[in-house]
């Protein structure tokens, strides 16, 4: 089958380069596939230097990634459009493993997954754990209902019938997982391919991590109330079960205990919201701490800390997107 490389890109003229050659250089025959980058309005030389990689290249308004993926997609000559991110190093075997899937004629959709760029990193080591451990989850699936853009592959005739990625994303937020539950609402099977990495340096300093969380807290609400509230308790193949039950439980708590506090004007009450946000943060994601011990420990003896920032940055943007969702601002 011939395949469609597609990769948004913005700004990404210092690592645009990597990700083309690091396309051209697989062990799937050259000729059956193309490598196209869709320049979301770069003002630096991405587009250029693409070119100059030996990608094919459109230039486009600055619309955000879900426009230029879609743009690349309807373009591409492939049955197959394969999507990594414009920072992604694939290994060299990525494209020959996310076909070999989609000789099952029941196949829509493949998920890749994901390596640590920047291991050096504590912060990005988190991350990188917090993520196989999801991933280590999904290999015993037979189908999935989530699949990250960062190392995807989907049918050209499927993803333009369900008209690909909803442009109401202007970032890189829930586009991909909108387009998941669409696919796995319409009956159709996607799985994980576990052998299809790509490398990808992850947020390595606390505040990075916690922007992305927050951020995509924010957008999930738009994400929750425009057709999908029913996976907003039934979760998804990737997001763990415990998840949302945490935070909601970690809120309620919250306003008691702020409650209290008002009420008998106690600082006590106060000083108990920050330490039950953090028991609950730790018991209630023992298991991935479990899971990063046996593979870090220096990462396992933070994991407790970083979880309970994690869940207050996801607190606020779940109530800073549900106002903004009820003021019609997202």
């Amino acid at each position: 089958m011939f395949a469609s490389i597609v990769i948004p890109a913005y700004n990404a003229e210092k690592t645009i380069g990597r990700t083309i050659d690091a396309l051209k250089n697989q062990n799937y025959p050259r000729r059956q596939y193309e490598i196209i980058v869709a320049d979301d309005g770069s003002t630096d030389r991405t587009a250029d230097l693409s070119e100059k990689h030996g990608a094919k290249v459109f230039r486009l308004k600055h619309m955000g990634p879900a426009n230029a993926r879609n743009v690349g997609a309807k373009h591409g000559r492939g049955s197959i459009i394969l999507f990594t991110d414009a920072d992604c190093v694939p290994d060299k075997d990525w494209i020959k493993q996310m076909m070999q899937p989609f000789d099952d004629p029941d196949v829509v959709g493949v998920s890749g997954t994901y390596k640590t760029l920047n291991k050096e990193k504590l912060i990005a080591r988190f991350v990188g754990l917090e993520i196989a451990q999801r991933h280590d989850a999904m290999k015993n699936l037979e189908k999935i209902d989530f699949i990250g853009t960062f190392s995807a592959g989907y049918r050209k005739s499927v993803f333009l019938k369900l008209h690909g990625f909803s442009t109401k994303y202007k970032k890189a937020d829930a586009e991909d997982t909108d387009l998941s539950y669409r696919i796995d609402k319409a009956g159709m099977k996607m799985v994980f391919q576990p052998a299809a990495a790509v490398a990808h340096p992850h947020p390595d300093t606390l505040w990075k991590y916690l922007k992305q969380k927050y951020r995509r807290a924010v957008w999930r609400n738009m994400l929750y109330w425009t057709g999908h509230v029913d996976k907003l308790m039934a979760s998804d193949s990737y997001t763990p079960k415990s998840l949302f039950p945490q935070l909601l439980l970690s809120g309620f708590i919250t306003i008691l205990l702020l409650a209290m506090a008002l009420l008998g004007n106690s600082i006590f009450y106060f000083a108990l919201i920050p330490l039950s946000i953090f028991v609950i943060a730790a018991l209630a994601n023992l298991d991935l701490i479990i899971f990063i011990t046996k593979k870090d420990r220096k990462v396992a003896a933070w994991s407790p800390i970083i979880l309970f920032f994690r869940n207050i940055a996801m607190i606020l943007g779940t109530i800073v997107g549900l106002i903004k969702f009820a003021m019609k601002k997202l």
